[in-house]
């Protein structure tokens, strides 16, 4: 009788680099200042974040695994005439190039924060810390080799995972409550474009183009779509829960008691009380792991987006690919050098993602419908439902959240 093949066990794959590209410090700023301010109240946008990240990015590994396209190359072969190919590629150079310059200024702003509270070397600038920051993720990016970046980011994942859950235990949390904000929608006042925020760090667009491209480099067929699923959801529930982690240990911290969040370094310096002097330490380290993580992600994944909807080369060794991470790269380190103000970059980068979220997720629907792209494995009626009630409820969001902003509502 023959003996069943055996299973090899989990090993994180290409889901942990949409980990480790969402948790950055964005994340770490927005769910800060949701726990400050709401509570556990907004707890349930992180779970439907979640589910949301699981449906879309599922469709991305799919599409990539089958089809050996990236998203960027298969909205260049499923809207084929010259005017739909141009509104296209500008929409998406647009929206993730150009917006991942303005999140890789938080990104290496906020790991160089972190470096900057770990060494507590106040005779070093913020400055030498931005350099070093972004000479470590150029190397990186520069080797080429996408499992040497793989195995980086696993590590950041673990590092991150280990300083956030570890906190929000210790401080003894009331699990009740934290399950009712999970579970039971509520929407304080004022705290819509928090909302936004929280699900535009956890969905995040260009993520989807991320996905799609390196699920490419670990699985050749069809046969890899089972263990691609399961990576993908281990890897974000796992990110989802460090996430509400941040959001219970900051609501612990400070819900109702009038203290303000002004940056990610202040959260970790408000917690001594609770933490001990090892607070700041913990905390920093987590910000750095966040910010270099993403800081290594968001070049990485407008490259991957660029080079596709433009019909480049996609090789992180081709100069095309090289020169618009280093256009990222660049624009987020000389960001970071005039010294803008990290708050104020982070939050606006993370409610344009959760605005921008509806028009790819309709475009990623629209080609996973096609057959002449993905032949027998279009979409379910089941996956089709779930994609589209995921754009309905981010669009509903961000429209209420321009709404609010130009003060009709």
């Amino acid at each position: 009788m023959q003996k069943p093949a055996k299973r090899s066990p989990f090993r994180p794959g290409p889901g942990a680099l949409v980990t480790a590209a969402f948790i950055g410090p964005g994340t770490i700023t927005t769910c800060s200042l949701a726990g400050a301010q709401f509570g556990y109240a907004l707890l349930w946008g992180l779970t439907f974040s979640v589910v949301a990240t699981i449906i879309l990015q599922e469709m991305s590994a799919r599409l990539g695994i089958i089809t050996r396209y990236g998203l960027g190359e298969a909205l260049r072969t499923q809207f084929s005439t010259p005017a739909s190919r141009f509104i296209t590629a500008i929409l998406v150079v647009s929206a993730i190039t150009i917006g991942n310059a303005a999140f890789q200024t938080g990104n290496i702003l906020g790991a160089s924060i972190g470096l900057h509270a770990l060494f507590g070397d106040e005779t070093l600038p913020l400055r030498f810390w931005v350099a070093l920051t972004a000479a470590a993720a150029f190397l990186l990016l520069l080797a080429g080799s996408y499992k040497l970046i793989e195995r980086a980011l696993v590590g950041l994942v673990i590092v991150m995972s280990l300083t956030f859950l570890t906190t929000a235990i210790i401080i003894s949390p009331r699990l009740p409550e934290i399950l009712r904000g999970m579970f039971i929608p509520s929407l304080p006042s004022g705290s819509i474009l928090t909302l936004v925020g929280l699900i535009g760090t956890t969905v995040v667009p260009y993520n989807l183009f991320l996905h799609a491209s390196a699920v490419q480099e670990r699985w050749k067929d069809a046969s890899g779509l089972g263990e691609a699923r399961t990576d993908i959801s281990v890897s974000v529930i796992l990110g989802g829960l460090i996430s509400m982690a941040i959001v219970v240990t900051s609501a612990v911290a400070f819900f109702g008691t009038g203290n303000t969040i002004t940056d990610a370094s202040g959260f970790a310096v408000q917690l001594e009380p609770l933490l001990g002097q090892w607070a700041r330490y913990v905390i920093s380290m987590g910000l750095f792991a966040a910010g270099i993580s993403s800081a290594i992600t968001a070049p990485l994944a407008a490259a991957y987006a660029t080079t596709g909807i433009l019909g480049w080369k996609r090789d992180m060794t081709s100069w095309r690919f090289r020169m618009v991470w280093m256009f990222i790269l660049l624009t987020g380190t000389l960001f970071s050098m005039l010294g803008f103000r990290p708050l104020e970059v982070i939050l606006f980068a993370q409610a344009a993602n959760g605005i921008l979220l509806p028009v790819i997720a309709i475009y990623l629907l629209s080609v996973m419908n096609s057959r002449k792209i993905m032949g027998d494995n279009t979409n379910t009626r089941l996956s089709n439902i779930a994609g589209i009630i995921v754009v309905l409820v981010a669009l509903g969001l961000g429209v209420r959240s321009i709404l609010h902003v130009i003060g009709i509502i």
